[in-house]
């Protein structure tokens, strides 16, 4: 298949459903995490939990980079904003996630703050350019996948001597949240939810490639296949995922190799690992304190640090206890399980990052309406 329709087409679709049907035990039940907030929105999309039996089911999990932000991140990306010097660069998706007393970068920039929305670390430096007498802060959030772009600017900056643009660094790391979901209490010690495979992230895995994830497939028995976003490639990975099960193999599939290699992109990693390396620790939304799970800019580039520029403190703060966005990070709940879904929260007046998102898991099955038609939504309605 080389087209995008191809990887769309309901009969061949439908073929792939029925070999899932067929091959599926009806004695064993599949429970199957897709990692990232782009499956999860494909799987809204496209209906696919509908096309699936009822004994293989998707569990939503962390891998959105607004949604995982702990709230004491956002709140420093605000004290800066609000700071007269400073111009913040942000994403879009940023603008209305709620900080500490429902405060947002959206409320601040109302209040007079610069913040300029932008589509990458090239558009913040370039604002740097237009505005010499300003100090300009891009707020860096992501996976492994931006982080090459924001190691790129921050090595252009060095090498022009731009000297008024840093950057806040939020970048977080997949495998270490694939192990804390693996460590944690619902999944280890309780078994309150069960994880029997994973859906691995496709844009991640660009980056990496497919080899980080075999210590998991060996050391935790999961299967692991990493997976394109278009329908065809969710629907092929969860047959996959049901044929080592159903075998009892426990491996790291790519069926993402049209942009994925086992070792990934080389020039990529090099140019992260020479700008950044690893926190000791690092605050998750809903996976709690993670060590070894983020990246910190080394001192060699230290003169381009928001957080040593101008000495920020992390604080942590707690959700608010109505909203269940943690547990959902978790696979612990579904947004269906929340008693603000739909009600008090809802994109147009989110509660929590999930519904801000558009990765998020709540905002999905908003946007997409799955809560329509469900027994779910009729008892929280």
């Amino acid at each position: 298949m080389r087209y995008v329709d191809e990887y769309r087409d309901g009969d061949l679709a439908s073929r792939v459903a029925a070999a899932i049907a067929a091959e599926a035990d009806p004695g064993r039940h599949y429970a199957l995490m897709e990692f990232c907030g782009g499956h999860t929105h494909a799987i809204c999309r496209y209906g696919i939990e509908d096309l699936l039996p009822p004994n293989v089911t998707m569990i939503h999990g962390p891998g959105c980079p607004v949604c995982v932000l702990p709230i004491g991140r956002l709140d420093m990306a605000i004290e800066l904003a609000m700071r007269p010097e400073v111009i913040l660069c942000t994403y879009g998706d940023m603008m209305r996630v709620p900080g500490r007393d429902r405060t947002s970068l959206m409320k601040a920039k109302a209040g007079g703050a610069d913040i300029r929305m932008v589509y990458g670390s090239g558009d913040a430096l370039r604002v740097a350019r237009e505005n010499p007498g300003r100090e300009v802060v891009f707020f860096a959030i992501g996976f492994e996948t931006t982080a090459p772009t924001t190691a790129v600017a921050l090595v252009q900056a060095a090498s022009m001597g731009l000297r008024n643009f840093s950057v806040f660094a939020n970048h977080v790391l997949t495998p270490s949240a694939i192990q804390a979901i693996l460590d944690s209490p619902e999944v280890s010690a309780t078994g309150t939810v069960r994880v029997d495979g994973f859906i691995g992230p496709g844009h991640v895995s660009t980056i990496i490639g497919s080899a980080p994830y075999e210590r998991f497939a060996r050391d935790y028995r999961r299967p692991i296949v990493v997976s394109g976003f278009e329908p065809l490639d969710i629907m092929q990975s969860v047959l996959m995922l049901v044929r080592q099960l159903n075998g009892g193999r426990c491996e790291v599939e790519n069926q993402f190799n049209r942009a994925v290699s086992r070792d990934g992109n080389g020039k990529a990693q090099a140019l992260v690992e020479r700008v950044f390396e690893l926190r000791d620790s690092f605050e998750w939304r809903g996976l709690g304190t993670i060590p070894d799970s983020a990246l910190q800019i080394r001192e060699e580039f230290a003169d381009w640090d928001a957080e040593r520029r101008w000495q920020l403190r992390y604080v942590p703060v707690a959700d608010n206890r109505a909203c269940s966005c943690a547990q959902i990070l978790r696979g612990a709940k579904k947004p269906l399980d929340c008693a603000i879904f739909g009600t008090a929260c809802t994109p147009e007046n989110p509660m929590g990052s999930c519904m801000v998102s558009p990765e998020g898991s709540c905002a999905a099955y908003y946007l997409y309406g799955r809560w329509r038609d469900t027994p779910q939504r009729a008892k929280t309605g």
